[in-house]
């Protein structure tokens, strides 16, 4: 009886929970996936347009997928049995910015890089970037004894003034396996929220390195674990004829664990391992310091209108793989007090951002983040302390691959003796990728 009486609560209670409904960027990613022309190649009849989508499908389902990162190409190669598809794509980016009140000497906005006394000449600035333009070449496949597998190569025009060509990614994946020159495994692109700025949080960890990496996605679609052996690469701050610097030998070791409950929404804890070595020139003894990170992460879709971003880290001798911090030389410092001795200094940082959806193709988003240097002296010095980052923006996609947007960004940077400046922007944007 009682058996009978919960099945009968438990098929009560499934009718009242509404279905799922499809969110506004779900709606925008289907739109996305039927924007292509495909030309099938080899023999045999082609497949159903429903099989062709899910194999395009998979060019957007990526761990490490930004929102600024190219859409799949327009023009798609595809086998008659949909095992293989490839294609040549990019997107051609324009950016114009204006700064008022003190300008930043660059094009990223980044509280780092305030100017902590201002100059009469440059208080106003008027520029212009095509940065992030970008190309890339993908190819996605099954095969009986390989498995699933791809190819992945893009370039950025992110060079000298923005206009040379330089490698952004290049790697391979079979099945579980990622070899190749692309996103750290303690990064985590898909929790960034939407940004006309190339900078973005003044916390995000942006780091590429030439890596190996497995990651496995469970059955039942909700647990991702990953590890990665990466390439090492440092920022320390050495003393003339006291402290230099040493061939780094030992790999960085990264990792994380994701919960996702469904295609929209997931949390990710992320670790990192970092060995930092130096020479004592007072001794001539060389030296290696263990540093560290931690990272939580995620996104959030409650309902349709609206998706939620975060990001929390922190650690000690991890700061040159992104944010503020990256730069600084902020990896290893002097030793206060101890001439020839470096250590690993704190940090800690995190935004937290919301999405707006007015329908599929119209969008507002704003973001608040804020970093913190933590060295074992708080001297009163002119080294940075904390960063502020502020940014709210709105994005109108014409087509699914035309789009244009605006932002306006405000940005905080103080020292560690308590002097501090502001910083404001304002910026546009207009994309169309291919």
């Amino acid at each position: 009886m009682i058996k009978k009486l919960l099945a009968s609560a438990a098929i009560m209670l499934t009718a009242l929970i509404p279905a799922h409904a499809q969110s506004m960027t779900e709606i925008a990613l289907d739109s996305t996936l039927r924007d292509h022309k495909i030309v099938y190649f080899g023999k045999g009849e082609e497949q159903h347009p429903d099989s062709s989508l899910t194999l395009i499908r998979k060019f957007y389902e990526d761990q490490f997928r930004h929102f600024q990162d190219p859409l799949a190409p327009y023009f798609l190669f595809m086998s008659r049995d949909n095992n293989l598809a490839m294609g040549v794509g990019g997107v051609v980016r324009m950016r114009g910015y204006y700064d008022w009140g003190g300008s930043i000497p660059s094009p990223a906005f980044a509280p780092y890089l305030i100017p902590m006394h201002k100059d009469p000449a440059k208080m106003h600035d008027l520029g212009t970037t095509p940065a992030g333009t970008a190309l890339f070449f993908r190819v996605i496949g099954r095969n009986k004894k390989l498995g699933q597998y791809q190819l992945y190569i893009e370039a950025n025009f992110n060079g000298y003034e923005a206009r040379d060509f330089h490698l952004k990614k290049a790697y391979g994946q079979i099945n579980d396996f990622t070899i190749g020159y692309t996103n750290s495994t303690f990064s985590d692109p898909g929790a960034l929220p939407p940004a006309v700025d190339a900078a973005g949080p003044n916390a995000k960890m942006s780091a590429t390195a030439v890596l190996v990496r497995w990651m496995h996605e469970f059955k039942n679609k909700h647990w991702t674990i990953a590890a990665s052996v990466e390439s090492p690469s440092d920022q320390i701050d050495v003393e003339q004829d006291v402290t230099g610097k040493v061939n780094q030998y030992v790999p960085d070791i990264a990792t994380f664990g994701q919960y996702a409950w469904d295609t929209s929404g997931y949390v990710r804890l992320a670790g990192i391992l970092r060995f930092h070595p130096y020479r004592d020139l007072l001794t001539s003894k060389n030296h290696t310091v263990a540093g560290w990170g931690l990272q939580l992460s995620g996104r959030w879709q409650p309902e349709e209108h609206f998706t939620f971003y975060g990001m929390v880290n922190g650690g000690c001798g991890f700061e040159s793989l992104g944010g503020d911090w990256l730069m600084g030389k902020y990896d290893l410092v002097g030793e206060p007090g101890k001439p020839g001795k470096m250590y690993a200094p704190g940090a800690i940082g995190g935004y937290a951002a919301v999405q707006y959806n007015l329908n599929p193709s119209m969008f507002f988003s704003a973001t608040y983040g804020a970093t913190r240097y933590l060295p074992k002296d708080n001297g009163f010095t002119d080294e940075y302390k904390t960063g502020m980052y502020f940014a709210v923006n709105y994005f109108w996609y014409l087509t699914p691959r035309i789009s244009c947007a605006a932002e306006f960004n405000l940005g905080r940077r103080e020292n560690m003796d308590g002097t501090h400046a502001w910083a404001r922007r304002a910026g546009i944007l207009a994309q169309f990728s291919f």
